[in-house]
């Protein structure tokens, strides 16, 4: 939620209200569930989604084995110096997707980290750019590390930027204890 404040100066300062709900419930069924089950809890609303996406205005809009897509609106309060929203939204949201994709395909009692990824930004993003779909795609699944791809695409279409990873595999939960 954002609102306009006068502070008796030319400027405008604007507020935004970052809303989560707590991760106990999501994190309680995370180690019981496939990645796909769970993913697609989220996107349903049935688990609590991360905290990041509400900073970032993210929803989980598709999920299918190996592959995710994200929608984001981006603001004002992304931007950065020069006026344009931050490449850290746009890498935020290649990640997301990238380690998204990887947990769709992982089973219970497995999860993943982010060893490395390459962002390559292609056009500038500003809030008439939303909203922004990114969708990631493992390219090749493995038992210790996945590799995948994503494109985040503007409302009319264009590539704003593409990037390749690798994620770590590894238990979580009960498995990791084993």
């Amino acid at each position: 939620m954002e609102k306009w404040q006068s502070t008796g100066t030319d400027m405008a300062e604007r507020e935004m209200l970052v809303r989560w709900e707590d991760t106990k419930a999501a994190m309680a069924v995370l180690p019981t569930l496939s990645g796909i089950d769970y993913l697609r809890k989220m996107a349903a609303r049935e688990v609590p989604g991360a905290p990041i996406a509400g900073h970032f205005d993210m929803d989980l809009v598709e999920v299918e084995p190996g592959t995710v897509t994200f929608s984001c609106q981006p603001n004002e309060s992304h931007y950065n110096p020069i006026g344009a929203v931050h490449g850290g939204l746009v890498c935020t949201l290649l990640d997301s997707a990238l380690g998204c994709a990887t947990h769709t395909l992982l089973p219970a009692g497995m999860g993943y980290t982010s060893i490395e990824i390459k962002v390559n930004y292609l056009r500038p993003v500003t809030a008439a750019s939303g909203p922004l779909r990114c969708t990631g795609r493992v390219t090749k699944p493995g038992r210790r590390v996945s590799f995948a791809e994503g494109e985040v695409l503007d409302n009319a279409g264009r590539t704003v930027a593409t990037a390749s990873g690798s994620l770590l595999i590894f238990p979580i939960g009960a498995a990791a204890a084993g």
